[in-house]
């Protein structure tokens, strides 16, 4: 159990930053723009960017655990982190779904609430080895990041714009290993996109494939895994495909082509392979979320 501090830092209150829509509004934006709001998850204040679909709703909706965060050398080569959400968003938004991408401690907006999983993990590499590292991975997991996680999921059921019986979860690389452990504790979502799931640490961890694989037992929601062809591995989705299936549990593999010419650019099939998923990831939430 994760417990916070006083009655009133658990509360998960909603601010919208009402400068965004003032500027978008003064630029002839649409008003589909992203709001910045705050969660609150006890004394750790986190932002997130969120999208909403034209129309009254209340819509479903997708809450986002991102991966692990960047190095520093990693957002000097590749750009903010913020620019995930801006590629993802108005996908999400356009299809019909309120789309909540959460920046937890360290990364993006929320770089001022700590070190991000990446760097905490990273260095813990540098000073003790491997097998510290997979041990510090699965405390954050269980640990700050599942409270991160869980302290959206609540806000997003919150809004108004939001129907809290249809919400899923979409999840990238150490996001994806965190929203299978959120799901064992959250029965009611409707659904999981996992992308590039456990892609670097599957094949280096053997307790993350321990835990994970038997996270698949307490799972209700239906799963999505994909991957790229070039991802630093398709392992993952292998393995928990198989073992879904053992447990006859309402899932689906995809392994599409390589994207790009690297492992990294294989990894990154979320981000910069759109057009690819797009039509598949949202039949499969469509038929699961939405019925």
């Amino acid at each position: 159990m994760i417990r916070g501090g006083s009655s009133r830092s658990q509360q998960l209150r909603l601010v919208v930053v009402g400068l965004m829509a003032m500027t978008a509004a003064a630029r002839g934006q649409s008003l589909s723009a992203p709001d910045t709001v705050v969660v609150h998850n006890g004394r750790v204040t986190l932002r997130a960017l969120l999208w909403r679909p034209t129309g009254r709703g209340p819509f479903p909706a997708i809450l986002v655990n991102h991966g692990s965060g960047r190095t520093r050398a990693q957002l000097g080569r590749l750009g903010p982190y913020e620019n995930q959400a801006e590629t993802l968003g108005p996908v999400f938004a356009r299809h019909g779904y309120v789309f909540l991408f959460l920046f937890r401690r360290g990364v993006g907006l929320s770089v001022d609430q700590g070190e991000s999983a990446v760097d905490l993990m990273n260095n813990e590499m540098t000073a003790r080895g491997q097998a510290a590292r997979n041990a510090l991975q699965l405390r954050l997991l269980e640990g700050r990041e599942l409270s991160d996680a869980e302290a959206g999921l609540a806000l997003l059921r919150r809004l108004p714009v939001v129907d809290a019986r249809r919400i899923a979860i979409v999840g990238h690389s150490f996001g994806a290993s965190l929203s299978m452990i959120q799901a064992e504790r959250e029965p009611s979502l409707r659904a999981m996109v996992l992308f590039s799931s456990v892609g670097y640490s599957w094949d280096r961890s053997p307790e993350l494939r321990s835990r994970l694989t038997a996270a698949m037992t307490h799972v209700r929601a239906p799963i999505f895994l994909i991957h790229a062809e070039n991802d630093y591995s398709t392992n993952p989705g292998k393995v928990l495909d198989a073992r879904l299936a053992e447990l006859r549990k309402v899932h689906r593999l995809k392994i599409y082509p390589p994207i790009g010419k690297t492992p990294d650019d294989g990894h990154d099939f979320p981000l910069n392979g759109v057009p690819v998923w797009e039509s598949d990831v949202f039949a499969f939430l469509d038929e699961h979320v939405r019925k």
